[in-house]
């Protein structure tokens, strides 16, 4: 495990400990001034997570930047070189439009909701993807280097504060693998997401290696070691003051309960999955584009969508679904139209179709989104047929639904050429503000980073009410 206490000298770690009983002192000196007792202070916070035991959130990022323009905010009357080659199709809400490439997604638009005013704000100094990732992950921007995390992601506080009502599942899992902006940063190792590894959106025989045992080892030996190991580490445990060994074993406990236990196998078990339910989120496995993309990745992501409903159904509390890469700086049209839209039109609307059927939209909140939107002016670098286009921090659009949002209702607008927000903008630090207060984590906690400094969870943003 790694973290703030062992990246501290002795000397820097005692300060550590004497500025957070400082702190912590000033809070109870507060409430002492108020009247108010310790258990009456935590009483007063905001809805906590065990007031909130049952909600979930499943965050499809579709990283690269979906064009705004050509999917949840058309413009129909814009010139031609910012309107581009789709048309408009009515949506189940009257006055609300889509692109004509997402007809499932525009028929159950009465069950989520469009924020079409997002964007970057100028302070935090968005230029590329990875710095959108870490905004919208974390709410705070990137460093020097801003392909690693400098801040906890959304995912590693849920899991830092969640993680301990709940220790049959992992609180915090990605599928399949980290993608930047997703590490828990100076929280250490114990608040990464749990990585499928494997991938339902490639792999035919989907089997996720870290809830197996070691090879050649069951379950009741592992038994016997632990108790073994036990002892041993007894007498390390009372000559520990700084309180390493405790965060260990409870990292060690929820690991151990995830791996001897049946909810997590179960929940994680693919092939228990009817195949009429796979077929309806896209069963592709082993597919291949003909195209190549930018990031390399195919845009095969309906089993991967599917896994997510299963893993909130089990009591995961936030899943992120990869679903890269969206980055059409050329061929922007052919690449929509054909291979991305039709899969997102079939993984999305299922997913929201059965969450609804189980009785799980109301306490899952789905968010669809990227790092930035496109540049409304279509480029022509790659020739008459195969216009592209560019980043674009701007404008962006968010599709939302789930957790007490109500649908067909559009929030926010932008210009006529969708370059900017025109009314009511929104940044991505609101989101994640809704994400957190449908999870009930508190935002005004600080945690210390690896200078000892405490910082709170998010600088900025507060939920986005007009979707409720």
């Amino acid at each position: 495990m790694s973290g703030p206490h062992q990246q501290l000298g002795c000397r820097q770690f005692k300060s550590t400990l004497q500025r957070r009983e400082f702190l912590r002192a000033g809070v109870l000196g507060a409430g002492a001034a108020w009247g108010l007792s310790l258990p009456q202070l935590l009483r007063a916070e905001a809805p906590s997570a065990k007031d909130r035991l049952d909600t979930s959130v499943i965050i499809l990022w579709m990283r690269g930047g979906p064009s705004h323009i050509d999917m949840w905010d058309m413009k129909p009357d814009a010139p031609a070189e910012y309107r581009g080659e789709f048309e408009p199709v009515s949506t189940k809400i009257p006055g609300i439009q889509l692109c004509e490439h997402l007809p499932k997604t525009a028929a159950c638009l009465d069950q989520w909701s469009i924020i079409r005013s997002m964007h970057h704000r100028k302070e935090d100094g968005l230029a590329d993807h990875s710095s959108g990732d870490q905004i919208c992950f974390t709410g705070y921007p990137s460093a020097r280097d801003p392909s690693g995390n400098i801040s906890p992601s959304v995912g590693s506080i849920v899991k830092r504060q969640v993680q301990s009502l709940n220790t049959s599942m992992p609180a915090y899992v990605m599928v399949p693998k980290m993608v930047p902006g997703t590490d828990a940063a100076y929280l250490g190792a114990a608040y990464r997401p749990f990585e499928t590894i494997a991938d339902p959106a490639s792999d035919v025989a989907f089997d996720v290696p870290n809830l197996r045992a070691p090879e050649g080892i069951s379950v009741e030996r592992l038994g016997s070691r632990k108790a073994l190991r036990g002892e041993v580490d007894r007498l390390r445990r009372q000559v520990d003051s700084s309180g390493i060994m405790a965060a260990m074993d409870e990292f060690d406990r929820q690991a151990w309960e995830m791996v001897t236990g049946d909810r997590a196998r179960k929940a994680f078990d693919f092939a228990a999955e009817p195949a009429s339910v796979r077929e309806r989120y896209g069963i592709f496995p082993g597919y291949r584009s003909t195209r190549v993309f930018a990031g390399g990745d195919a845009p095969n992501w309906g089993q991967r969508v599917l896994l997510a409903r299963r893993l909130v159904e089990a009591g995961v509390r936030l899943v992120t679904v990869d679903c890269r890469w969206w980055d059409t700086h050329e061929d922007n049209f052919w690449s929509l139209k054909n291979e991305f839209l039709p899969r997102w039109d079939l993984a999305y609307s299922a997913l929201i179709e059965d969450l609804k059927q189980r009785g799980l939209l109301e306490r899952t909140l789905v968010v669809a989104w990227g790092e930035m939107g496109r540049m409304p002016r279509i480029n022509t670098r790659a020739g008459a047929g195969m216009g592209g286009r560019d980043h674009w921090p701007n404008a962006m659009s968010v599709a939302i639904a789930g957790g007490g949002v109500k649908g067909g209702r559009v929030v926010g607008s932008t210009d006529s050429k969708g370059s900017v927000p025109k009314d009511n903008p929104k940044i991505p630090q609101d989101v994640l503000a809704t994400i957190y207060r449908h999870l009930g984590v508190d935002t005004n906690q600080s945690y210390l980073d690896n200078s000892g400094r405490p910082l709170q969870v998010l600088p900025a943003g507060k939920p986005i009410d007009e979707l409720f």
